[in-house]
Order: structure tokens, then C-alpha cells, then sequence
């Protein structure tokens, strides 16, 4: 063998066990993460009011699925939260604007 080709031998030989340990290392690593996860066994506690409504239409909902409300009462107050939306927000259209003109 010549030396050109014993060095190349020898960078080739390095780089493999090079790869190979960090080969073992992330198998390691993925191995003691996976063994925390088993260990933890503590359930998730989430607040009860993490589940509770955010906006009037939200409790509107929940009171017409417990049926708490008609489907005709839930109608006339989302129109009436509508109609009040309407009055303090008014959508407004640029007309005057064509597609993809700012």
C-alpha cells in the first residue's frame, strides 16, 4: 500500500468511529429521555377555567347545549350581539380599491 492510500485508509477509519460514537451518543441520549418520560407520572392538571367561555357568544353556546336556552332565544341573542357589533365596529370596504391595490 502506498501512503496516500494508507492515509486515506486511516481518515476513513476515523471518520466511521467518529460516526459511530456519535451514533451511540444519540441513542443514549434518546434512551434517557424516553426513561424520564416513563418515570413521570403525574397527570396534566389544567384549571377549570381554562375551559370556560371567553365571550358572550361562547356562553351563549354552552347554555344552548345544556339546554339552558332555545335554539329561537340563542338565534334572537346572537342577532342582537350582531346588530351591537354592527353599531361599534361598522365594517368598512374600500370600494374605491381594485384587487391587490393598496
Amino acid at each position: 500500500m502506498s501512503r496516500s492510500r494508507t492515509d486515506k485508509a486511516v481518515a476513513m477509519l476515523i471518520l466511521f468511529l467518529l460516526i459511530l460514537v456519535l451514533a451511540a451518543a444519540c441513542a443514549l441520549a434518546v434512551r434517557g429521555v424516553r426513561a424520564e418520560v416513563r418515570t413521570a407520572t403525574d397527570p396534566l392538571l389544567v384549571p377549570e377555567s381554562f375551559f370556560a367561555p371567553q365571550s358572550l357568544e361562547g356562553v351563549l353556546c354552552g347554555q344552548l347545549m345544556d339546554g339552558g336556552i332555545t335554539r329561537r332565544q340563542y338565534l334572537r341573542s346572537m342577532e342582537g350581539i350582531a346588530a351591537r357589533d354592527e353599531q361599534r365596529h361598522p365594517l368598512v370596504v374600500p370600494w374605491h380599491l381594485g384587487a391587490g391595490e393598496e
